[in-house]
């Protein structure tokens, strides 16, 4: 993993669908935050990247990865940083991320899982979570308990070998104007330049 002060490799993976929109912008600017301080940024959105999302035989057969998802699997894999930008969709994260997920963390892609053993593929690496929500943050956090949050940090990435998650939350989207909306971006390429 790259200490602080040195060069971070960061992979942002949008996960909305649609194109231009708030996860789109808050990953372009956490990406011009990260690439003022010398860090190396690739960016994978989800909504215009060619693949299934669909693991069509389960994990019961390797699903071959189409160009894009090769490209993404790669740079996950060489990666020190992985940052997550999504909306929440009826208390989840889109299916096309879930999707995606299936999809690129196979686990016969690596050989050790063919012998009952599932690899921690993302062992050493850091994660960051921006997620966007109509309704307030906190309401999510107390009265729903942060779903989508703990299945992403402790079910998939926790599972992957990821142990230090940071999250930040964007809500009452509808509510925040354009002002608000200024806030965030700054907030996330500030959140880019120290690579946190």
């Amino acid at each position: 993993m790259a200490h602080s002060g040195s060069m971070e490799r960061i992979v942002v993976i949008v996960g909305h669908p649609r194109q231009n929109t708030l996860c789109e912008a808050l990953a372009a600017a956490y990406a011009v935050g990260a690439r003022s301080a010398q860090h190396e940024v690739k960016i994978f959105p989800l909504g215009q990247m060619s693949f299934d999302p669909i693991l069509h035989s389960g994990f019961e057969a390797v699903q071959p990865l189409e160009p894009d998802l090769q490209a993404a699997h790669d740079a996950i894999l060489q990666a020190t940083l992985l940052v997550f930008v999504f909306p929440l969709w009826l208390g989840d994260m889109p299916a096309l991320m879930k999707g995606f997920f299936e999809r690129v963390f196979q686990p016969d892609l690596a050989e050790p899982s063919r012998k009952g053993k599932y690899p921690r593929l993302l062992e050493g690496k850091r994660a960051r979570i921006l997620l966007t929500m109509g309704m307030p943050a906190f309401v999510f956090r107390w009265y729903f308990r942060a779903h989508a949050l703990k299945l992403l940090e402790r079910n998939i990435l926790g599972f992957l070998g990821i142990a230090k998650v940071r999250s930040t939350l964007f809500g009452n989207v509808m509510g925040a104007g354009e002002a608000g909306r200024t806030r965030w971006l700054q907030k996330a390429a500030a959140l880019g330049r120290r690579a946190a």
